[in-house]
């Protein structure tokens, strides 16, 4: 059965829509919804049942543990047995937003929603779309991207409806989302907050609010025998169907060693894909070229990234070459989804130069 569609915008709300939408979230139903970050997969939070068919429909593993959204801070202290001092400075200053913290859960949170763990994942989306359908649905919602787990996160309902629209029971469909790179998230079960996922709010911004930060290890040599303590920290993400490579190093070395793989694989009979900026993109002549979005305005780069990756899995391309995009702010969380997207696999320039002049 195709999921139900109800179109809106933050501005023009469809009241009848989001009471329709609470109700098959209050009975155990699954509803996908726009925020500001990327489009959720919600569930009761706080009914078990729920949280599992939540997993059922993205295949996810069930030891991934899910973010509770939730839409007044009023709520969090029900959900959680305990806010530290710094945790609340944090609230305080970018919820509602795209931040999300992890605490010591309560116990009438159950461990099908936090992937068994003591630790619950909060959120409080400043999306309006998002809120009505939260507090409609009774105050407590897990939702964590509403795709097949490991695809590109969807920022549009259309993505959504690509790898879900059977599966579920309503899409509510708010337009493309405004930052399309998931939350950041941060972990206040240690003594010092760690950054389990990079996001919009950057290390940086967080350390000038904070103090000591801490970027979690697993971000820069992930370990499959570590239990995730957040989405996304275990498994590969974001990957479109071809392979995908990114070629790091100075930019004329980084486009002229794309230009070469892409000329040779079309020599081959193959179709190649190139992700470019808006500074570079008319640098390639071979393979099929998509601009993410221009360095100088980076938010453009995490907006664009997931909507490129889908884009290329209707071109059938075999193999597809990415800039990496290093920009001062946000390019943590841009390349850690690039890099979970390509599986970790890097092509340097320098390093490749340097293995053919030494013959290895």
């Amino acid at each position: 059965m195709k999921a139900e569609i109800a179109v809106m915008t933050a501005e023009n709300i469809d009241e009848d829509a989001i009471r329709r939408g609470g109700e098959i979230l209050k009975n155990g139903g699954l509803v996908a919804f726009p925020t500001e970050t990327v489009y959720g997969l919600g569930g009761n939070a706080l009914d078990s049942k729920a949280s599992m068919k939540i997993y059922a429909a993205k295949g996810r593993p069930s030891d991934n543990p899910l973010i509770v959204h939730i839409a007044d801070i009023r709520d969090l202290d029900r959900i959680v047995t305990e806010v530290p001092e710094k945790a609340r400075i944090l609230a305080d200053k970018y919820w509602p937003g795209p931040l999300t913290m992890i605490l010591p859960k309560a116990d009438i949170v159950p461990k099908e929603t936090t992937g068994g763990l003591d630790s619950v994942a909060v959120r409080f989306p400043s999306d309006r779309i998002a809120q009505e359908l939260i507090r409609s649905a009774g105050g407590y919602v897990a939702a964590p991207s509403a795709n097949t787990s490991g695809r590109p996160s969807p920022t549009t309902a259309q993505h959504v409806a690509e790898d879900l629209g059977e599966a579920i029971d309503m899409i509510i469909d708010g337009g493309q989302v405004n930052i399309g790179l998931e939350s950041t998230i941060v972990d206040f079960t240690e003594d010092i907050p760690v950054v389990l996922r990079p996001g919009y709010i950057s290390l940086e911004m967080l350390q000038e609010t904070l103090g000591d930060v801490r970027m979690d290890k697993g971000l820069i040599k992930p370990d499959s025998k570590v239990h995730p303590k957040a989405p996304g920290m275990k498994y590969r993400h974001y990957a479109p169907k071809a392979d995908l490579a990114i070629v790091e190093g100075p930019t004329e070395q980084v486009i002229s060693e794309i230009e070469k793989r892409a000329k040779e694989a079309e020599e081959k009979g193959q179709k190649v894909g190139i992700i470019a900026t808006d500074e570079t993109k008319g640098r390639y002549s071979h393979g099929i070229i998509k601009s993410i979005g221009s360095r100088e305005q980076e938010e453009t780069i995490a907006h664009h990234l997931y909507e490129v990756l889908r884009d290329f899995d209707s071109c059938n391309v075999s193999a597809i070459y990415s800039e990496a995009f290093f920009t001062p702010r946000m390019g943590q969380a841009i390349m850690n989804r690039l890099l979970k997207a390509a599986g970790h696999k890097i092509i340097n320039v320098q390093e490749e130069e340097e293995n053919d002049s030494t013959g290895m």
